[in-house]
């Protein structure tokens, strides 16, 4: 960075003091330094802010900076004093996302985030950078240019995985604004999901500095939460999506249900139609490997980019996106439940044109 650079990021450094007094809810400046010190955006020792530090040179690419650099993000920003919109170079290893990260003028003005799709979702309140590094790295469109003119269930050595990336709420919760899900053509989608008033964005359901999310907000509406634990059995529609006969189960369960429904229609497609068993590995780069003793688990020594699957037909494509897109977003089911219900029926059914599939219990949203 150059000197001026430096100086900017100075200046900055020091308003953004002045900002954090004035805007964290009347809390001690010590109170919010403690509860970010143990959030998962102040750990230097997690993979999001490490994955370079072997490389030769120890730097982060431009592309990854914007979100895995305190730099790296003021430069998207403009906040160094370069042009916003673009990281203009890589940037050293070693920083996490602290205050200034999200509290300096430029943070402050963003009205609009632009997703991946090239859809402009809107900034309400001060979520601008919980958008910026929360939407993922894929949409829609990105799955259709890849697949585009293809036969859907032939086999092509051209096709690869597209992975969506990491922790991708932003994009869930934008829903059908945002496109982050593969969307099938002539289906609708649901759109943001807004909740309502006072819980609308990130930063008005967890805590903007501990990340974390605090029942007792929860609690005068859905009067089961009493612990974080009980997040997960919440619901509000009395519908039986996943046709089990039970509608006191949390919206949660309901969209595990066809969750599972897809990974097992997926196994199904690609032993029976492709003739290549798949297995999908979580957490352990290429994520699709071939299961090659066919027990439908990816086992340790099925791991890893030796093993990769590289069988793909423009059908398996899309179902595993949209398969790996809810493994990467655990609390879809209060971003936006609909929307994820809706996406994953319609990949059940895509796989129901081949193989047989248990989606005639199913109820799409």
């Amino acid at each position: 960075m150059s000197l001026r650079g430096v100086v900017i990021v100075a200046l900055v450094v020091a308003v953004a003091a002045w900002i954090i007094a004035a805007s964290v809810r009347a809390e001690p400046i010590g109170q919010v330094s403690a509860k970010w010190a143990q959030s998962g955006h102040a750990d230097r020792t997690s993979e999001a802010f490490t994955h370079w530090d072997a490389d030769e040179p120890p730097i982060i690419p431009p592309q990854c900076a914007a979100c895995h650099s305190l730099n790296g993000h003021l430069d998207v920003l403009g906040a160094d004093g370069t042009a916003p919109g673009s990281v203009d170079a890589p940037h050293a290893v070693g920083s996490v996302v602290s205050c200034v990260a999200c509290h300096n003028g430029p943070a402050a003005r963003l009205e609009a985030v632009a997703f991946p799709s090239g859809a402009e979702v809107p900034v309400l309140d001060d979520e601008g950078q919980c958008l910026m590094c929360h939407q993922g790295l894929a949409a829609t469109g990105d799955v259709e240019e890849a697949i585009a003119g293809r036969d859907l269930d032939e086999v092509d050595p051209e096709l690869a995985f597209i992975n969506v990336h990491y922790a991708v709420a932003a994009a869930t919760q934008a829903g059908a604004e945002a496109q982050g899900a593969y969307q099938y053509p002539d289906r609708t989608y649901a759109g943001r999901y807004l909740h309502f008033s006072g819980l609308r964005t990130c930063a008005q359901c967890h805590d903007p500095h501990s990340l974390r999310l605090t029942p007792k907000q929860c609690s005068p509406c859905h009067l089961n939460v009493v612990d974080r634990a009980d997040f997960r059995d919440i619901r509000t529609s009395t519908v039986d999506w996943d046709g089990d006969g039970a509608t006191d189960e949390g919206i949660a369960a309901e969209i595990q249900t066809f969750h599972d429904a897809v990974y097992a229609g997926l196994q199904a497609y690609a032993r029976e139609v492709i003739g290549t068993p798949i297995a999908y590995a979580p957490g352990s780069f290429p994520y699709w490997v071939v299961d090659t003793n066919g027990d439908g688990e990816a086992q340790p020594e099925e791991r890893g980019p030796a093993n990769i699957y590289r069988s793909w037909t423009p059908r398996a494509l899309r179902v595993a996106y949209n398969y790996h897109f809810v493994h990467e977003d655990d609390g879809a089911y209060a971003h936006n439940p609909l929307y994820t219900l809706q996406f994953l029926y319609d990949s059940l059914a895509d796989l129901g044109e081949r193989v047989a599939v248990p989606i005639d219990a199913l109820t799409r949203p």
